[in-house]
């Protein structure tokens, strides 16, 4: 057999072929069940991502620079362009959103659990030169009025005469009542320590 025989027989070999396609084959099949099993474990963390978002309850808190409470309304004078938000342990989840996009999200709420259907509590704290007075109310039916967000509200809880002054909204998860753990309790607590604490 002369060297081109043996060149054409080595590259014809079916025992190597055989091998080779088999090699092949088997990366191809490895590459295409780690990609499916990528796709797989990409498409379960994005459900299981999804559905924790479902279970997590935010809190919100909107600043404003001044503010006016009569006749059933609460406006937040010259309030912040964006609204923080965060969720309590164990999510600790935490961000910002146009205030706009917040009161949108708000007015077009439908579900049973929506800020539209069941009204959180929130509450007001007002700097004022002294002391920080805070006020528990009932928030429904915010919209924007050139710089300023109104609600409709019932105040649940007023123990000072308004002041003026820079102002935070704490606002509850929805449909939460006023609980031990809520921002609206916790942060109404803290203050009323520290009063006693000074009054001392």
């Amino acid at each position: 057999m002369n060297e081109k025989d043996s060149k054409s027989t080595k590259a014809y070999n079916p025992e190597t072929s055989r091998r080779g396609f088999l090699k092949t084959g088997a990366a191809a099949a490895g590459a295409a069940l780690l990609g499916e099993a990528f796709n797989l474990s990409f498409a379960s963390a994005a459900e299981k991502t999804r559905q924790d978002l479902k279970e997590v309850q935010l809190l919100f808190v909107q600043n404003a620079k001044d503010v006016s409470l009569k006749n059933g309304r609460l406006t937040l004078i010259g309030v912040s362009l964006t609204t923080i938000f965060f969720s309590d342990r164990p999510r600790r989840i935490a961000g910002h959103m146009h205030t706009e996009d917040f009161v949108l999200e708000w007015q077009k709420g439908t579900g049973k659990e929506s800020f539209n259907t069941d009204p959180p509590n929130g509450t007001l704290s007002i700097f004022a030169e002294d002391d920080i007075v805070d006020i528990v109310l009932e928030l429904k039916n915010p919209r924007l009025a050139g710089g300023a967000l109104v609600y409709d509200i019932a105040v649940l809880e007023q123990d000072e005469p308004i002041p003026s002054g820079p102002v935070s909204l704490f606002i509850d998860p929805i449909g939460r009542p006023m609980s031990p753990g809520s921002i609206a309790g916790v942060h109404r607590r803290e203050r009323r320590r520290v009063r006693r604490h000074v009054v001392r």
